[in-house]
């Protein structure tokens, strides 16, 4: 990886994180458009739950403090999308580098 695209990448995860850090913990605790207009038009209640929870309702499970449990969620949330956009970049530019 070229020296200006590892700058690009650090400067994008580290605003990523300062939003997750300064942000998360602030963020409301009012039911999001699509939970409001389900309780309006009460069908809320006939909502499925879904098949496995990695992070239910933005937290960590086990972590008491829920700012910091906010956070720890955001953080991973980050980590991973980093992750997989760079190994689609990686698959991508092994592709585009085959002869055809």
């Amino acid at each position: 990886m070229r020296r200006g695209n590892v700058a690009l990448l650090g400067g994008g995860l580290a605003v990523a994180l300062l939003v997750v850090l300064v942000l998360a913990p602030n963020a409301s605790s009012s039911p999001d458009g699509l939970e409001h207009v389900a309780e309006e038009q009460g069908f809320a209640d006939s909502a499925e739950g879904s098949r496995f929870d990695l992070l239910p309702d933005y937290t960590i499970p086990g972590v008491d403090n829920e700012a910091a449990s906010t956070v720890l969620a955001g953080t991973v949330g980050v980590l991973v999308v980093a992750a997989i956009t760079l190994l689609a970049a990686r698959i991508l530019r092994a592709r585009a580098a085959r002869p055809r």
